[in-house]
């Protein structure tokens, strides 16, 4: 399972492993829900199934409501976001600001689960604060509502992304509930999926930041949970291409200014870690226009290819 931020990616992530994807979160708010941004952001009929929707919100009519608008659309799968820690989130009093709130949460789920005939999903974090870190009561009422099934980042709402997640509170709920469990939080390699999965005993990992500039990590971790070994690293030649196919459809989709950003963010995931890497995005930061972003990847890539082959 995993979280991913926009069509063209979970396309790749798709095509590259991944058992499930899901849009980025929307908002519930239907004035929100009817902008161009949500609607990009959302289901497409044209993905491949199951279609997932992660929905935001705090007030259950309105989750309820657009649960329903999205299911009318396409959904397949209505999942809701009680994890998300940042204070935009947070000020609507929704995301992880819920956890503070059990009572909220147990009325927000059975709305939603009660509105749609598709399954309903949740994702959430241990807790607001290592202080309040009541994963386990959430996951009892997350259960209890009909949630099928429950991801759980191992940070509280208060560590953010800082220091290392912790597991233990995930397996305390995975031995709680009997839903299926997702295990998320720093699991950037099939070595560590592995570890959480037996730390956890959880029935699967999400990834999300660890799926950044790699689409095929999630083909690696399923090679590695098979097999007990690794794939051969991605040759740089095959990276040249997911990337120049990823740029292109970026641009396909969001058009030319908002591609431009999406571009620029994605790209510089992708060559994170190779020689030369920061010349290439001030130079690439700076440009307009696709056909000359594509020139200097295919010279980035190029370079790159000669120096493989002399080493």
């Amino acid at each position: 399972m995993a979280g991913i931020s926009d069509k063209p990616f979970r396309s790749l992530c798709r095509h590259y492993g991944a058992a499930l994807t899901a849009t980025e979160m929307l908002s519930a708010s239907l004035q929100v829900q009817n902008t161009k941004g949500s609607w990009l952001r959302g289901v497409h009929l044209d993905e491949a199934e199951p279609r997932a929707v992660q929905i935001a919100g705090a007030d259950p009519l309105m989750m309820a409501e657009a649960a329903r608008m999205n299911v009318e659309q396409g959904a397949q799968i209505i999942d809701i976001n009680m994890g998300c820690p940042v204070k935009k989130i947070l000020k609507q009093a929704a995301g992880s600001a819920l956890l503070r709130d059990e009572a909220l949460v147990a009325e927000i789920l059975k709305a939603v689960v009660a509105a749609v005939d598709v399954p309903v999903t949740l994702k959430i974090r241990t807790g607001w604060s290592p202080e309040l870190r009541n994963g386990v009561t959430i996951a009892r009422i997350a259960e209890d509502a009909g949630v099928q099934a429950l991801a759980i980042h191992g940070r509280t709402r208060a560590d953010m992304f800082n220091g290392a997640a912790e597991y233990d509170t995930i397996a305390a709920i995975k031995d709680s509930i009997r839903i299926p469990v997702f295990a998320n939080g720093d699991i950037t390699t099939p070595e560590k999926a592995r570890m959480v999965l037996e730390q956890t005993g959880a029935d699967g990992v999400m990834i999300g930041r660890g799926a950044q500039g790699r689409p095929w990590i999630f083909r690696e971790i399923q090679h590695f949970l098979d097999t007990g070994k690794q794939l051969p690293a991605l040759p740089s030649a095959m990276v040249h291409t997911i990337l120049r196919e990823h740029v292109q459809a970026l641009h396909e989709f969001y058009g030319t200014y908002a591609g431009l950003g999406f571009t620029r963010k994605h790209t510089a995931w992708y060559v994170a870690g190779y020689a030369g890497a920061l010349e290439f995005r001030r130079g690439f930061n700076v440009v307009e226009q696709l056909d000359v972003q594509l020139e200097l990847i295919d010279s980035f890539f190029t370079e790159l290819d000669k120096q493989e082959a002399a080493a």
